[in-house]
């Protein structure tokens, strides 16, 4: 995985089925809350991500990554739940939202 652009922009791919699963079945507030989120996030560079204690960016060190993703990460989606994705370049790849924030940390 290419990281080497830490200053750009963040990139957001949200076309993982269980991502899109887990957005949708939110009631509408948190969808909401969910999307604010987002869009911040696509707002901001990877240095700037790194860096902001609302979103909490964090390696998940329990959960060995597939081959070929150097790590998976949590980050705060909305104020009671947590996401899990990974680093592919400029790309955010975002792979679910869990129900709460010890599920997120959990060997699936």
């Amino acid at each position: 995985m290419m990281q080497n652009n830490a200053g750009g922009a963040i990139r957001l791919d949200l076309n993982n089925p269980v991502f899109q699963t887990n957005l949708f079945s939110l009631q509408k507030l948190e969808r909401h809350a969910v999307l604010d989120t987002l869009n911040k996030i696509r707002q901001l560079t990877w240095n700037q991500l790194y860096r902001d204690s609302g979103v909490k960016w964090e390696k998940i060190a329990s959960i060995k990554p597939p081959a070929g993703i150097d790590a998976i990460y949590s980050l705060r989606i909305t104020q009671s739940r947590r996401a899990t994705a990974f680093r592919d370049g400029d790309f955010m790849r975002l792979l679910n939202i869990t129900p709460d924030h010890d599920s997120t940390y959990r060997q699936k």
